[in-house]
Order: structure tokens, then sequence, then C-alpha cells
């Protein structure tokens, strides 16, 4: 049963911790892109913590051209999201606390990771 459950969490952690993943273990090309294309506001993220505040840069862009805010299936959906979201930044902030060491001294030697539009 115990075994079960160490399965399931670290699943559950790899597959949630999305942000960090993108931020601490890839290129800062592959995080900057991937804000670019979302049409993220961001301009730049911090390495302490960049999971969460990817996360955090994901949700604050602009919408899709091809969703209105009036699009019945757009609305229907967006109650669904928030346990995913949640997972999400429960996920990335374990993981960005786990690997805070590593992200402390990368923020002190590379600076933030800049978003180029």
């Amino acid at each position: 049963m115990i075994r079960m459950y160490s399965v399931l969490l670290a699943a559950l952690l790899a597959i949630s911790g999305c942000g960090t993943i993108n931020t601490v273990f890839r290129p800062d090309a592959v995080a900057s892109q991937n804000l670019k294309e979302s049409r993220s506001y961001c301009e730049n993220i911090p390495r302490i913590y960049s999971g969460v505040i990817y996360g955090f840069c994901t949700l604050n862009a602009e919408p899709a051209p091809e969703k209105s805010l009036n699009d019945r299936a757009l609305s229907d959906h967006e109650n669904n999201a928030f346990p995913i979201i949640a997972i999400e930044f429960i996920g990335s902030g374990v993981l960005d606390t786990l690997v805070l060491p590593y992200t402390i001294y990368r923020q002190n030697k590379d600076g933030s990771i800049e978003i180029f539009r």
C-alpha cells in the first residue's frame, strides 16, 4: 500500500512540475519560446521559484485569437481547470523548493530568464 502511494506521488510530481522542468532542467530558450508562444505579458522570470512564476506567466497571457470570451465551449471548461492548475502550482512549488540551492546559484550567476519577443 505504501509503495502504491509513493509511486502515485512520484507520478503526480513528475506530471505537475512542468513549469519547474521547463525553467530549471531545460535550456532557457525553451521557457522563453513557450511563454512567447502563449503570448505572456511577462518580460522575464527569476530563477528562484521559476516553476511557480512560469505558471503565473502562462496564465497572465493574451487570450488565443481564435477564442472569444463569449465562446460557449471555453466557458464550459473553465471551472474544470482549477484542480489541474492547483496541482501544477503545488507540484512546481515542491520541486522549486527542492532545487532552491541550485536556482539561487544560477540566479546569482546568470540572472533571470529573459522572454524575447
